[in-house]
């Protein structure tokens, strides 16, 4: 089972993004499962998703101690917590910053592991006009990480978002793959 934990803050989509890698996984022909858990429900506050993704049913229903994958969505919510707690030795993190990978650890910001950085929010701009960025990392996630296929990602997206949504997000989602920069610990 490869388990996922998304760090973010209310309004940047880590719970709908934990439920596209979800849909995405199992039209990859997994099983998988997603939740979220958050305290006081405001834009700004910080929060953690989950996904897990299994080729057998899932049992576990509790939170996700010691991720394979850890996806941040605000590189700053590092300064204050570990959120590389628990993951695995050869864990990866994919985090939303206009920073190298090299840059992100000199920043202060506290991962371990591999780490694969993207812009996504300024990718996700460009593109939608937004600066939300969850589907866009969902792109580096899948170049990254190998665990669930772009075209799924693209069919999940299609399936929640009204058409010329889904197609904005899907040029940044590819974008992002394209450009995501991996190194390791």
């Amino acid at each position: 089972m490869k388990e996922i934990r998304f760090h973010g803050r209310g309004g940047q989509g880590a719970v709908v993004a934990s439920e596209l890698l979800a849909d995405a996984a199992m039209r990859d022909g997994n099983y998988s499962q997603s939740f979220p858990t958050f305290g006081a429900e405001r834009r700004g506050a910080p929060l953690m998703a989950f996904t897990r993704i299994d080729a057998k049913p899932i049992r576990v229903r509790s939170q996700v101690y010691e991720p394979d994958y850890v996806i941040v969505l605000d590189a700053s919510i590092g300064k204050s917590q570990n959120m590389t707690s628990g993951l695995k030795p050869d864990g990866i993190v994919v985090v939303n910053s206009p920073l190298s990978p090299e840059g992100i650890k000199e920043a202060g910001i506290v991962v371990k592991g591999k780490v694969c950085a993207i812009d996504a929010s300024s990718i996700a701009n460009k593109h939608t006009g937004s600066a939300i960025p969850n589907t866009v990392i969902l792109g580096a996630f899948a170049a990254a990480t190998k665990e669930v296929q772009l075209r799924s990602l693209f069919e999940a997206v299609k399936s929640r978002f009204p058409e010329a949504i889904a197609e904005r997000n899907i040029q940044a989602m590819q974008e992002a793959y394209n450009s995501a920069r991996t190194q390791g610990s």
